[in-house]
C-alpha cells in the first residue's frame, strides 16, 4: 500500500499539474478573504475564521477532483491497471494507497492556511484572540472532509479511463452530497419533520457540527463510514472489470 502512495506522491509533484493546483487553491482563497469586498474577512470589524470555513467547501470542490481524478482514469487509460494486478498487492491495497496518497496532497494544500490564523491573531485587537477551540475543530472537520472527497473523487476516477469526465463527474456528485440535501431539506413539502433526516445524509450538516468545535462520535462515524463506502465501491469496480 505505501508503495503506491508513494509512487502517487511522486508521480504528481513531478509535474507541474500538482504545484498548479496547491496554487490555484491557496490564490483563490486568498483573494476571497483578503481581496474581494463581499468575503473579505478584514470588512468584519473582529477576528474570525469563519468565512474561510464557509469558503473552503466550494474550492475543495475544484481542488479535489483535479488532484484524485487521473488516479484510476489515466492508469486505465494507459493499461498500467494491469501491471498493478501483477504486483503482489490487492486491489485493496492499491486503493487505499491512491486514496492516502491524494488526501496527502490536499492535507499538504490546506495546511499553508494556517498562515490565516496567525496573520488574523496578530491583527486583533490587543486583549483579544481567536477562538482556539473553535478553529480547531472546523480543521478537524475540513479534514474530515478532504477525505470525504478524496474517497468520492477516487470512486469517480474508477468509472471512466478519460480523466476530464472524471473531474466533472467527481466535482458533481461531492456538490450534490455537500449541498444538495441540505438544499433538498429546505422544501416546504418536506417541513413535518423529515427535513431534518434529509439534512443529515448531506455532508454539510455533519461538517458544520464538527466545526462548531464539539467532536461528536456521529459525525466521526458518519465521515469514516463515507470514506469506506467510496473505497469498497471503487474496489468492487476494480474487481469486476478486471
Amino acid at each position: 500500500m505505501w508503495s503506491i502512495c508513494k509512487k502517487e506522491l511522486r508521480q504528481f509533484f513531478s509535474s507541474l499539474t500538482g504545484y498548479i493546483a496547491i496554487i490555484i487553491f491557496l490564490l483563490l482563497n486568498g483573494l476571497f478573504l483578503f481581496v474581494f469586498n463581499k468575503s473579505n474577512i478584514l470588512d468584519d470589524g473582529y477576528a474570525s475564521m469563519d468565512r474561510f470555513f464557509e469558503l473552503a467547501p466550494w474550492i475543495l470542490l475544484l481542488l479535489v477532483p483535479a488532484v484524485t481524478m487521473r488516479l484510476v482514469a489515466d492508469e486505465v487509460k494507459s493499461g498500467t491497471i494491469e501491471l498493478l494486478q501483477t504486483r503482489p498487492l490487492s486491489n485493496w491495497q492499491i486503493i487505499t494507497g491512491k486514496f492516502f496518497a491524494a488526501l496527502t496532497v490536499v492535507v499538504i494544500a490546506v495546511l499553508p492556511t494556517i498562515i490565516y490564523v496567525l496573520s488574523l491573531n496578530g491583527l486583533a485587537a490587543t486583549g483579544t484572540s481567536l477562538d482556539a477551540g473553535g478553529i480547531m475543530g472546523s480543521y478537524i472537520g475540513l479534514f474530515f472532509l478532504c477525505a470525504a472527497f478524496t474517497a468520492v473523487g477516487l470512486c469517480c476516477s474508477s468509472f471512466t479511463n478519460n480523466a476530464v469526465v472524471a473531474f466533472l463527474l467527481s466535482g458533481f456528485v461531492c456538490f450534490v452530497l455537500y449541498f444538495g440535501f441540505s438544499s433538498l431539506s429546505q422544501l416546504s413539502q418536506l417541513k413535518s419533520g423529515a427535513d431534518y433526516y434529509i439534512e443529515k445524509i448531506g455532508i454539510d450538516f455533519h461538517y458544520r457540527s464538527v466545526s462548531r468545535g464539539v467532536i461528536d462520535s456521529r459525525d466521526v462515524v458518519y465521515f469514516i463510514s463515507a470514506v469506506f463506502l467510496f473505497l469498497i465501491i471503487t474496489q468492487k469496480r476494480l474487481a469486476k472489470k478486471y
